[in-house]
């Protein structure tokens, strides 16, 4: 399924699918929200699995962070995430009496995009990156290399609900000192133009000749007859693209990343809940590449669908105490 079906959604907007010549005979409604670069993924298996069955699958978008709010709420029965959950957010969900099960089902590589015009920036490190994004910022592309042209830089971001902002924050600013509440880098600035829906970031940077941005490599890939994608210098000192093998062997650094759904267990009780979750974990990977993003590993899927059917609740990257957990999806996953 193509990205561009989804175009012109704004933040929010639901899709619902009509079932057609049902086999699952599962009926009931199923309501999933959260972030937008886990949409389409989502929305394609919502889509093929209503083909399928007599149930409905109303997919959102509305940022990562709302996503884990609308969890804890019960407004929904699965948050889709472009991070894994935060400390403050499980204890949100814990403190309203909700446990939940983590859920891998894709990798993504965080994509810096510009114009199709820009022909000097094909190549940042991470410093020059932060030249860019940390406040107070540059404002010209020569301030960020005197080789590069005195063309102003405009900057299209996702809001500050969005996993993918969290996680570009990360990266770019640093982790904050809990004494003084400053990033190791600096705050990300405040000017840039933010939105939830990643269409209009494309539609932004595209039209902007100094334009600069960030968002999922779906909507790049779905896009790259109007934006570059910028290669970025490793830990290797590689300047490395965001490509499937690329995300996939890890040498897209710091920017790969992988994807999650987390499910309500109380959900997960309901048979069309379940139903979905396995076919989710069956179908999921090859519709993952479909809409633009890399497989996990099959052992990633196994542990995954383990976790579904023995109700094994909680996130592998926090401690008992809330604190974050380091290791890959594959480490973490066994």
């Amino acid at each position: 399924m193509k990205l561009k079906q989804l175009a012109g959604l704004s933040g929010g907007a639901a899709l619902m699918f009509a079932a057609a010549a049902p086999t699952l005979a599962q009926q009931g409604s199923i309501k999933v929200d959260g972030s937008s670069t886990v949409f389409p993924i989502s929305t394609a298996v919502a889509e093929a699995f209503m083909e399928e069955s007599d149930a409905d699958v109303s997919v959102n978008f509305s940022g990562t962070g709302s996503g884990m709010t609308m969890l804890a709420d019960g407004q929904i029965d699965i948050a889709n995430a472009s991070r894994p959950m935060k400390g403050k957010e499980r204890t949100a969900v814990y403190d309203a009496g909700i446990e939940f099960i983590e859920v891998p089902v894709a990798y993504d590589g965080l994509s810096i995009v510009t114009n199709k015009a820009n022909n000097w920036a094909n190549e940042l490190t991470v410093d020059q990156l932060r030249k860019i994004f940390v406040a107070p910022g540059v404002n010209s592309w020569n301030e960020v290399d005197p080789s590069f042209p005195a063309i102003p830089i405009k900057i299209y971001a996702p809001g500050e609900a969005s996993g993918t902002y969290d996680y570009f924050k990360e990266v770019i600013s640093g982790k904050k000192d809990k004494t003084t509440g400053l990033y190791k880098y600096g705050n990300l600035r405040d000017d840039m133009t933010k939105s939830e829906d990643d269409n209009v970031l494309v539609t932004g940077v595209s039209g902007e000749p100094g334009g600069i941005g960030f968002f999922g490599v779906a909507y790049y890939e779905e896009n790259k007859d109007t934006l570059n994608a910028v290669k970025v210098f490793n830990k290797d000192g590689e300047a490395v693209g965001p490509a499937a093998e690329t995300i996939e062997d890890g040498s897209y650094n710091p920017f790969g990343r992988p994807l999650f759904v987390y499910v309500n267990a109380a959900s997960l009780q309901r048979p069309e809940v379940k139903s979905f979750m396995d076919f989710y974990l069956e179908e999921g990977a090859e519709l993952a590449e479909e809409v633009g993003y890399v497989r996990l590993p099959q052992a990633v899927y196994d542990a995954a669908q383990r976790k579904i059917d023995n109700a094994e609740t909680g996130s592998v990257y926090l401690d008992d105490e809330g604190n974050d957990v380091a290791g890959s999806v594959v480490e973490l996953y066994q």
